[in-house]
């Protein structure tokens, strides 16, 4: 994976790009499968979920990758030391990345990309629910790979079951980092079990702080899209945090989500619905609504409402989270939106990557070191 030129990654990328689209009914005959087997009522059923537009959105997020500047090979620092010794430090692939994730068969393509471009091999371990999805996805890729001289198992698919998360689990030195993206669930039973190193991702308890200087207008678009452009996404807003001095706007700006049927509770927090449900706080101040955000939030995704730049301030400065939004919806937390081409997963933890992990987060560094013979005294 490390020897290949990278305009070679760019040309079997866009490879499989076009034989996603070439290929198109065989992936979605085989999500029909898989969406048979689902309630559509399931919040998690628009995530399961693939049609022509979102086959041509992944397409399109590969071909973005493919124009994005190699990760590797880049000089992240380099001296002299007085003894002549020449110090390079340079960015390298992790090796082999494993990803576990739940209904998501997008990811499936994502985590290919990203993994490719960036030299790493990849090993999946996609949920039962979208196995018939996850398979046809990867029997393109292998297509694609051979057709090009590329070993296949650079992208290996495990069984979806149990026993083959377990085996990844504990796969030290065949596995360099695992990487869970699903819900709180599935990422705590990952962080508590792994013997491989584990980043972070996905679940995501989304805030939005209407402050006591936020505009209405603002207020209504800006909730409405974050809670109701997809529900089951892990940016979608799950608190609405509202200041007091506020409450006579509240009717005004839950008018959009409850059109669209949002059920409206003033307790639960904490809870990522990825439903149309949606908590209220009201708060006496912004100190408060840190309060609340620390105390409940999942260090994702938040936003403040407010037209007062010193309380924008007080907010980004104060509230631990991955992205913090002013006047901005939490639905932009995503890789492509960021310009990063697509992502491997939005990292909440705090050591290393953190936010949409696109493909700089997926390479580490290595020393190369040049000299002509010095020893040390």
């Amino acid at each position: 994976m490390a020897t290949i030129a990278d305009d070679k990654r760019n040309e079997i990328l866009l490879a499989v790009a076009d034989a996603i689209i070439a290929n198109k009914q065989t992936i979605l005959e085989a999500n029909a499968k898989d969406l048979a087997k689902m309630d559509p009522k399931n919040p998690l059923y628009d995530r399961l979920q693939l049609t022509d537009k979102r086959l041509e959105d992944i397409a399109s997020d590969m071909r973005n990758v493919s124009k994005l500047p190699s990760p590797l090979g880049r000089i992240l620092k380099e001296s002299t030391l007085p003894n002549g010794l020449r110090l390079k430090r340079v960015s390298v692939p992790f090796g082999v990345i494993g990803m576990i994730y739940e209904a998501r068969p997008n990811v499936t393509f994502d985590v290919f990309s990203l993994c490719f471009k960036s030299g790493n091999a990849c090993v999946l371990k996609g949920g039962k629910d979208a196995d018939n999805s996850n398979r046809a996805e990867v029997e393109i890729i292998h297509q694609v790979l051979e057709a090009n001289g590329v070993n296949p198992d650079v992208v290996t698919l495990l069984e979806a079951t149990h026993e083959a998360t377990a085996e990844m689990l504990n796969a030290v030195g065949y596995i360099d980092v695992c990487i869970p993206r699903g819900g709180r669930k599935l990422i705590d039973f990952v962080r508590d079990n792994a013997k491989v190193p584990v980043i972070e991702t996905g679940a995501g308890v989304v805030h939005a702080y209407f402050d006591e200087f936020g505009d209405l207008d603002m207020g209504k678009r800006i909730i409405d899209n974050a809670k109701t452009r997809r529900v089951s996404v892990c940016n979608a807003l799950d608190c609405l945090i509202i200041h007091r001095s506020r409450l006579a706007d509240l009717p005004a700006l839950l008018e959009p989500v409850e059109k669209k049927n949002v059920k409206i509770v003033y307790d639960d927090f904490g809870t990522e619905f990825m439903d149309y449900k949606m908590a209220v706080k009201v708060v006496d101040s912004i100190d408060e609504a840190i309060e609340h955000i620390a105390t409940y939030g999942s260090g994702h995704s938040e936003c403040i409402i407010t037209n007062n730049k010193d309380n924008a301030k007080k907010f980004q400065q104060l509230v631990d989270a991955a992205c913090v939004y002013v006047n901005a919806p939490t639905s932009f937390t995503d890789g492509a939106q960021f310009g990063l081409g697509a992502e491997i997963g939005i990292s909440t933890q705090k050591l290393g990557p953190r936010g949409p992990m696109g493909l700089e987060e997926i390479t580490t560094y290595k020393w190369l070191i040049e000299g002509e013979g010095q020893i040390r005294n």
